[in-house]
């Protein structure tokens, strides 16, 4: 391996956990996969850089930047250097995830049920009912099985000390999902004998799995319940995802417009006539869902279909109401909703995070703003941040206003060093930032976490924003079998 003009170009960061390198070798992991590109000329590797954006390219695989009120749809990147995670790390992963949902959906039970956590004094009420994103509508609403959250993506960063710490808990319409899938269906195009050599464990099995637990999610006494996924529509940054998935399930794709509430039931508008339908994979925000009920002047819902909800006529995936788990305020209380709800000690960190309605620590973060990220509480895709040692003082300044005007509005955390990657750019090897996204299905028989997920890389030098709508892409995230 040594003398390879790729691996002799590349520059281990100081302090930064390497994926592939560490004290200047191979990773034992990594090692399969380096022996098999190390005599590929720089040549045949851009060919086969080049061949998977045009894969990309001929398939669709797109996402839609919003800019100027306009949406532009782009190709998503994606760097043809996979990350390996070795079998014993992701256990610990999935350990974590799995623990970590059972408590946030004891905890949306809860807090739209008898408030136990509110009362014992773990969590104030004033956090709870400050969040724009916990819905009174969905108080005393049981929904069926006791699921809220039917699909999770839980994001992960590894810090220079090699650990895995969550970043956040995406639990309302999580997306990222169908390119974790064209991912690897590229991979094993461009590199079609590394997979089975590395004894690569698969995900192509996601939407299976994923209809079989939609399936059971029916409160319906038919033994073929119907399945639709309801898009917001092709404006949607994440319509690509939507089509995708409904055709690898083979259900229907419909929007609101397709849907009608007749009785508190929800039929579908088919040329044969309405066909009732008994589980609804939803893409539409809450705000959106039901116009009698929320917004009024959504085009996107289905009007009438928050009551057949809480009757029980038809089962929605992901429940309503969720975001209030998801709030990044609310974020920092989930190690005490583990030890409050299992009496366990998390098997995953969060990161520090310090609420900025907290008068002292908002003077600390105000002294320290070029060590810190600022997110707002329920912004996502990279927006609403700022990251503090590459903020100008206009911007600091401007957010230390903002944060005293809607203190409640954000949170702030020390800068992690996410680790580095590998990455194939300008026809060598360089290091980009790194997170990591699995995805979770909780249904009636428990959770179960796909075997990799969503490897996202900050593609521009330095940038440690990862979001496709910033600038980033990703990589195939490879989980070994042993």
């Amino acid at each position: 391996m040594e003398g390879h003009p790729l691996l002799e170009k590349y520059t281990e960061h100081p302090g930064l956990w390497d994926e592939m390198f560490g004290d200047g070798d191979i990773r034992s992991h990594y090692q399969n996969f380096v022996s098999a590109i190390e005599n590929l000329p720089a040549e045949e590797i851009t060919r086969k850089d080049e061949q998977a954006k045009k894969l990309f390219m001929t398939q669709g695989v797109t996402f839609t930047v919003y800019s100027s009120g306009e949406g532009i749809e782009k190709i998503f990147p994606f760097d043809v250097v996979p990350r390996i995670i070795t079998a014993i790390e992701w256990m610990h992963i999935e350990d974590g995830i799995k623990q970590r949902l059972k408590a946030l959906n004891i905890f949306l039970k809860d807090i739209y049920h008898q408030q136990f956590i509110i009362k014992d004094g773990i969590m104030p009420a004033k956090l709870i009912y400050s969040c724009p994103n916990f819905l009174r509508e969905m108080v005393n609403v049981d929904v069926p099985f006791d699921i809220y959250t039917h699909i999770s993506g839980v994001d992960l960063i590894r810090d220079h000390d090699g650990q895995f710490y969550v970043l956040e808990d995406n639990l309302r319409t999580p997306s990222g999902v169908s390119y974790m899938l064209e991912n690897r269906s590229i991979t094993y195009r461009i590199f079609p004998d590394l997979i089975p050599k590395n004894n690569v464990r698969p995900v192509k099995d996601y939407p299976d799995r994923l209809l079989k637990n939609l399936l059971s999610l029916s409160n319906s006494q038919t033994s073929n319940p119907v399945v639709v996924l309801l898009t917001p529509g092709m404006f949607n940054s994440a319509y690509f995802e939507h089509t995708a998935l409904a055709k690898l399930m083979g259900i229907e794709l419909v929007e609101g417009r397709d849907l009608v509430v007749e009785n508190h039931f929800v039929f579908m508008k088919t040329t044969k006539g309405l066909q009732k339908v008994d589980v609804i994979y939803r893409r539409v925000d809450d705000e959106f869902i039901d116009p009698l009920v929320f917004r009024p002047d959504s085009m996107l819902g289905v009007p009438g279909i928050y009551w057949a909800y809480r009757k029980g006529n038809v089962s929605i995936v992901n429940a309503m109401g969720n975001g209030v788990a998801d709030d990044k305020a609310v974020y920092s209380y989930v190690p005490d909703m583990i030890r409050y709800y299992l009496n366990e000690e998390p098997i995953l960190k969060n990161v520090p995070t310090y609420q900025m309605a907290d008068p002292e620590k908002r003077k600390m973060v105000f002294e320290n703003m070029n060590k810190m990220v600022v997110k707002k509480t329920n912004e996502s895709g990279g927006y609403g941040m700022l990251i503090g040692n590459s903020a100008t003082e206009k911007e600091m300044k401007d957010f230390k206003k903002a944060i005293e005007e809607d203190p409640r509005s954000f949170i702030a955390q020390p800068i992690i060093n996410l680790s580095s990657s590998p990455c194939y750019i300008d026809g060598e090897l360089q290091p980009r930032r790194v997170d990591l996204r699995p995805y979770a299905l909780y249904g009636p028989a428990g959770v179960e976490i796909v075997p990799g997920g969503l490897t996202r890389v900050a593609l521009r030098e330095g940038s440690l924003v990862v979001n496709s709508s910033q600038g980033g892409g990703s990589k195939d995230t490879w989980v070994l079998g042993s």
